[in-house]
């Protein structure tokens, strides 16, 4: 049966090596030894990775597979993967397709080529990629029809490093699911064996015209346009947001939509978002590790459909300057595996007891490492949006609700407190009310908000891994329920011990909650009078990784060693630079190969006109002067950016070098764009060397 011609639920997952494939594919003790290495962490036998990945093998090549690879999260954001086929000589001319357990369980790509901070060496090459069973194996299919079988791995280096994103993730899943259980045990469940962490990631993206695109080098080479005057029309009408879809976008959305779910993604909900030619996917929840390799396929899978469509799909948080930008909602939860949401606030008092212990433990972890959460969504492309009144303040805080807030005081202080605006009942830890879900309006503003039975990180840029973020959640979050157990465990009465870590939480860390505008330039006031930190760039943010209190989180429980993380530190500070560079060169090149050579073209035809005109020209000689001041001033510009771009290039620490090009590179070509905008504005379209704005936002 061809995809197309098939129901939607024989389509979903048909091309992951799933759970039911493997019920169906394994021999009974070999799928009971696999699921109690999955759900259990135990040791994988070679004997059973030799059984299943002949199983994974017959299944892919089935399907049409020739080769497989190990499918891994390097430090660059993106994903690698290497391919090998299934084919092994036989001796006599022929092949066999064979595939060992252990070329299942372990890789070996180079280490050396890819970033690690110092923690390799251009000449010590070896890496390993291991499996994770934890993520199950999937097909991709490009556009031709060929078809690979990709295995999930972690990627670390020959002496033991995590040179990746997943490896850190998975550390910081076992660290928090082990002090939620903790805290869970002392407060009398007996029943939950593993706390996981789960997300749905919302994903933004904006869609330009292939042609448009390829004659923009600033999208090509960086994302995003570095020059564009504003089109006559943005999002100033709100006419975009939920508006009908175009037939060209829905039938991009729509074979998006095939591609995602055959591999077990579950697009859910589609839409047009704020600004033109903006739109945003948005999945079902799932564990944190699943939800991660799905946003880095989602992301991968947009940009390849696109261009099936002769559009290109944009991820850069910023692409044009004046309209919204893109980020990823990073909606975070803690659930049981006996199917308890510890985020919700639940239908009985035990249950609300334990939805506010959990909820106190958020606030202490957010307000304590507000600089890590911040720095994890550090990156030049989203110091463009954060702030912007289009996201949220460079200040983390977090949204409660009023109602929420209300009662968490309440109960700390044992007070009364009205429910319906009719009923007053007494608040004790032992004796709570059934709470409200949707206590509150949502607040769009907020970097962290509470929405009923999980919080919105908003500030996740929507190029980035969901991985870091995450990573850095699950953590904060271990270390306050750690915390909040020891106490629990050592209680001689649990109920007045919760509500002492209640009233003790709110007293130290309640500045962080605000339920308020965090757009506005009052709140930005009061944070500061709050003592809460404020890192408007990427370069400040970033730093936060190396503080003594970041190395002893991540080490105390296991997610990053001290060398780790100063690796990742100077590994994104480093591409931040990197970044910059890169725009200011492909500046440099548009306005010395494209603009300039267009408007002295211009200038001479205005030129030959005046001579014509004779005393008519007037508005010729205006125009001619006018041209003429701005093509000098942009000369002398690009001139002062290229020295900027020399000095930054020499400076050989890269703390130094990041800050180089933030201070004086950006801000020389934020000078240089005024005048090339400004030409723009004045030039014929037809002598223009590049798509305008209203070409790009408004012609797909």
């Amino acid at each position: 049966m061809s995809k197309s011609s098939m129901s939607v639920p024989e389509m979903f997952g048909s091309n992951v090596f799933n759970d039911a494939v493997m019920k169906e594919r394994l021999p009974k003790e070999t799928y009971k030894a696999l699921k109690k290495t999955i759900e259990q962490g135990s040791k994988l036998q070679p004997e059973v990775a030799a059984v299943v990945a002949n199983a994974m093998k017959d299944w892919a090549i089935e399907k049409g597979a020739s080769h497989y690879t190990h499918w891994f999260q390097p430090l660059t954001g993106s994903t690698a993967e290497k391919h090998d086929s299934f084919i092994a000589p036989t001796g006599t001319g022929a092949v066999v397709m064979e595939f060992s357990g252990k070329q299942l369980i372990q890789g070996e790509p180079d280490a050396s080529s890819f970033p690690s901070g110092g923690l390799r060496a251009t000449f010590e090459a070896r890496g390993y990629t291991a499996w994770d069973c934890t993520s199950p194996a999937f097909l991709k299919e490009d556009a031709v029809g060929d078809v690979t079988l990709c295995i999930p791995t972690a990627f670390c280096s020959y002496t033991g490093e995590a040179l990746d994103k997943k490896t850190p993730l998975l550390r910081s899943m076992a660290a928090v699911s082990k002090q939620a259980l903790r805290v869970l045990k002392a407060m009398g469940n007996t029943t939950s064996s593993r706390v996981t962490s789960t997300v749905g990631a919302e994903q933004e993206y904006f869609l330009a015209e292939k042609e448009f695109y390829l004659d923009r080098l600033d999208l090509m080479s960086c994302g995003r346009t570095l020059f564009g005057a504003p089109a006559p029309k943005g999002q100033e009408l709100e006419d975009q947001y939920f508006g009908a879809i175009k037939d060209r976008v829905a039938a991009y959305m729509k074979d998006l939509d095939i591609e995602l779910w055959k591999m077990g993604i579950t697009s859910k909900t589609k839409h047009n978002e704020v600004a033109p030619a903006q739109f945003e996917m948005a999945p079902v929840f799932e564990t944190t590790n699943i939800a991660t390799d799905h946003n880095q396929l989602v992301m991968e899978t947009m940009q390849k459909v696109a261009l099936r469509h002769d559009m290109v799909c944009l991820l850069h948080e910023k692409p044009y300057a004046g309209v919204n930008g893109s980020g990823k909602h990073n909606n975070w939860s803690l659930s049981t595996d006996d199917g308890i949401n510890l985020l919700d606030p639940g239908h009985t008092p035990g249950d609300n007891a334990q939805f506010l212990v959990f909820l106190a433990a958020l606030v202490k972890a957010v307000d304590t490492h507000a600089d890590i959460m911040r720095a994890t969504c550090a990156s030049s492309g989203n110091d463009h949006r954060l702030g912007a009144n289009e996201a949220p303040p460079a200040i983390i805080s977090i949204f409660l609700g009023q109602e929420l807030t209300d009662v968490l005081y309440a109960v700390a202080k044992g007070e009364k407190i009205k429910k319906g605006g009719t009923q007053s009942l007494k608040i004790g830890v032992d004796s709570l009310p059934e709470l409200p879900k949707d206590n509150t309006d949502r607040n769009r503003t907020s970097p962290f908000a509470f929405t009923g039975n999980k919080f919105e990180f908003r500030m996740c840029g929507s190029s980035q891994s969901i991985a870091g973020p995450n990573v850095a959640l699950n953590t904060i979050a271990a270390e306050a329920l750690d915390e909040i157990a020891s106490r629990l465990e050592k209680a001689k009465n649990v109920n007045a011990e919760i509500q002492a870590i209640l009233k003790e939480t709110l007293a130290k860390h309640g500045r962080i909650i605000f339920n308020g505008n965090n757009y506005s330039a009052e709140w930005a006031k009061e944070a500061e009078k709050r003592g809460l930190p404020n890192n408007r760039n990427s370069v400040d943010a970033l730093k936060a990784f190396a503080t003594p209190k970041a190395t002893k989180l991540f080490a105390k429980y296991n997610v990053l060693t001290k060398e780790e993380l100063h690796s990742r530190y100077d590994i994104y500070t480093e591409q931040y630079a990197k970044h910059i560079n890169i725009e200011a060169l492909t500046a440099i090149q548009m306005v010395k190969r494209e603009y300039i050579p267009a408007v002295i073209n211009f200038m001479t035809d205005l030129g030959a006109s005046v001579n014509a005109a004779g005393k008519y020209g007037s508005v010729q000689k205006d125009l001619l002067a006018q041209v003429s001041t701005l093509l000098g001033n942009a000369a002398k510009k690009v001139a002062k950016l290229e020295d900027e771009v020399k000095k930054a290039q020499a400076i050989d620490k890269v703390e130094k070098q990041a800050a180089a090009y933030r201070d004086k590179v950006f801000t020389a070509m934020v000078e240089l764009r005024k005048e090339i905008d400004a030409l723009e504005t004045i030039m014929p379209r037809d002598l223009w060397p590049v798509p305008a704005y209203s070409d790009l936002l408004f012609k797909l």
